[in-house]
């Protein structure tokens, strides 16, 4: 950057020699008229012009190759930081617990590892950049200046100071309208994606007029910012240009005095001029650079927000233990932390390996909660999980959750192949295979409505699955638990959007399969084709009945009642 500079000082030097060559060869020109050294005079005076000229290009090459390689140095950099950050804060949001992704909203997020990251780049590269390059061509370009004449070089920087000044005010007010727009746009957009995300529930309340109203309403909030931050920056560069004319004209003005007083040269006049126009624009950047420090700073501090926020799920060890299955459940009770509903109160269990449980019970009785416990989307408030006689919170989370094949209530489907959103289930890419694939969507009782698809496990699968039926997106997310082939396995209520023949087809398939792992489903319906060694009942949170399917009906309890409602809305 030094370098560049001091190329880009000599330039104005080089001129001024040129601009006192011509002057003053001009008249010893016109003393030879008539005379044959005339011409030889008028050659040598051509050579030193070409010379001059020559020297400046030269010297602008090797002026360019430095500034490119002071871009090349600093801004790669910035890039090569900003690539790192966004990756350390994706890898840091897949760290965080379930808990918060619910206190968070996805636009935002996605705000901070985009536009926030951006914001801290551009302090890192052309910031830092600009000021460092301010504060050495100053010192070189005034230095020098003050060599050829002091007073001059008073006259000619007074407007620079107000320059900054004044850009530095403007830029404040260009940020703060700035933010304004930005959250704006957020908004915008968080309408946008709740709208298209919502679009089939829009449309059968038929709400299109009604949502256009409110995102119209958010548009034109916008387009008001947009136009107060436009008539703000119109002021901008009439203001730079008025102030940098004011410089010139000083210095054409002092420097003129000067040169009728014999203290400098026209040379210099011309000289000065180019060393204001070299010191315009970094000086204009003051404001610039000071909106960009403010903008990363605010950008910084909201990334270190969520880069300095823990997981409430941690591992205590990196110690890789394989599970037999065998789950106990000693006085648990777990209370929501952001809602405080207290979702189970003293619920204790036992399952041995290789055995089935049945957990039935009423919407909200409970049942999910247990599925995210035991998965360590949560830990217990109170009492105790262990899985073969190790505390849960002494496993390590990545092992433990590869060893469960857990299929939740909120089924969501990647915007991938059929196949694609199979195999995610697999750790290693190695092991997919069309067979592996097919195989799992045979035992989740998929396989011929995959095959019935355009492009069978090609086809691309819209977001979240729209273009899939319910009981199809279900069931993909059941083959995608079967193909991990784990010990323990909970299915969260997921057949309830299939029929009653399809259902048969998986239960049966689902008993051959579950022959020697520790199975858990959660369900409000009653399955009689499964044989279970265990059922349990909740009812709002608490654990109410236990037993086999037999047992539980000759107590005519709340299992019974369920049942019952169950067989007569199947007889109707």
């Amino acid at each position: 950057m030094t370098l560049a500079n001091i190329f880009g000082v000599l330039p104005p030097q080089i001129v001024r020699y040129a601009f006192d060559l011509v002057k003053d060869n001009i008249a010893y020109y016109q003393l030879y008229n008539g005379f044959d050294l005339q011409n030889s005079f008028y050659s040598v005076f051509n050579a030193s012009v070409l010379f001059f000229g020559s020297a400046v290009i030269v010297i602008a090459l090797i002026k360019g190759f430095f500034t490119f390689m002071m871009r090349q140095t600093l801004i790669v950099m910035s890039r090569l930081i900003e690539y790192d950050l966004r990756n350390d804060i994706y890898t840091h949001y897949q760290r965080l617990s379930t808990a918060f992704y619910k206190r968070n909203r996805t636009g935002d997020l996605m705000s901070r590892a985009t536009e926030d990251v951006t914001r801290v780049r551009m302090y890192l590269g052309p910031a830092t950049m600009y000021a460092i390059n301010l504060v050495v061509l100053i010192v070189i370009v005034v230095t020098t200046m003050l060599r050829v004449n002091a007073e001059l070089t008073f006259y000619v920087l007074t407007p620079l100071p107000l320059l900054a000044a004044s850009i530095y005010y403007v830029n404040t007010i260009i940020h703060k309208k700035s933010e304004r727009i930005q959250e704006q746009m957020s908004a915008i957009t968080s309408t946008a994606q709740e709208s298209f995300s919502g679009i089939r529930v829009l449309k059968a309340y038929v709400q299109e007029k009604p949502t256009f109203a409110h995102f119209d309403e958010q548009a034109e909030e916008y387009k008001q910012r947009s136009l107060a931050l436009a008539t703000v920056q119109a002021l901008f560069f009439p203001l730079m240009i008025l102030l940098i004319g004011l410089s010139t004209i000083l210095t054409i003005y002092v420097g003129g005095l000067q040169v009728i007083e014999g203290k400098i040269t026209g040379g210099n006049i011309a000289e000065f001029v180019i060393y204001v126009n070299m010191l315009t624009w970094p000086v204009t950047s003051i404001g610039w650079v000071a909106a960009l420090v403010q903008r990363a700073s605010a950008s910084q501090k909201r990334l270190n927000q969520f880069l300095n926020t823990q997981p409430d799920i941690t591992s205590n060890t990196e110690e890789n233990v394989t599970l037999n299955g065998k789950i106990h459940f000693n006085k648990v009770s777990f209370t929501y932390p952001d809602t405080g509903v207290e979702a189970l109160k003293s619920v204790s269990f036992a399952l041995n390996t290789g055995e089935k449980m049945a957990i039935i019970g009423r919407t909200g009785s409970g049942k999910s909660t247990i599925a995210e416990l035991l998965v360590r989307k949560y830990d217990v408030s109170k009492g105790t999980i262990t899985l073969d006689g190790n505390n849960i919170k002494d496993l390590n989370v990545g092992n433990l959750r590869h060893q469960i094949g857990y299929v939740p209530q909120d089924v969501f489907l990647f915007s991938d192949t059929v196949k694609g959103n199979i195999a995610f289930g697999l750790q290693n890419p190695a092991e997919i295979s069309d067979k592996i694939v097919a195989k799992a969507a045979e035992q989740a009782s998929v396989l011929k409505d995959i095959e019935a698809l355009p492009q069978a496990f090609d086809t691309m699968v819209g977001e979240r699955g729209v273009t899939l039926s319910g009981g199809q997106k279900q069931r993909i997310s059941l083959a995608r638990a079967l193909i991990k082939h784990p010990q323990v396995i909970i299915l969260d209520d997921c057949l309830s959007a299939v029929d009653a023949e399809t259902e048969e087809r998986i239960l049966h398939h689902l008993n051959t399969y579950l022959a020697n792992k520790t199975a858990i489903i959660i369900t409000h319906r009653i399955f009689a084709l499964m044989s279970f060694d265990k059922i349990i009942v909740l009812d709002d949170g608490q654990l109410v009945e236990q037993g086999t399917h037999h047992s539980l009906l000759e107590k005519r309890g709340i299992y019974y009642e369920l049942y019952e409602k169950q067989q007569l809305e199947s007889k109707n």
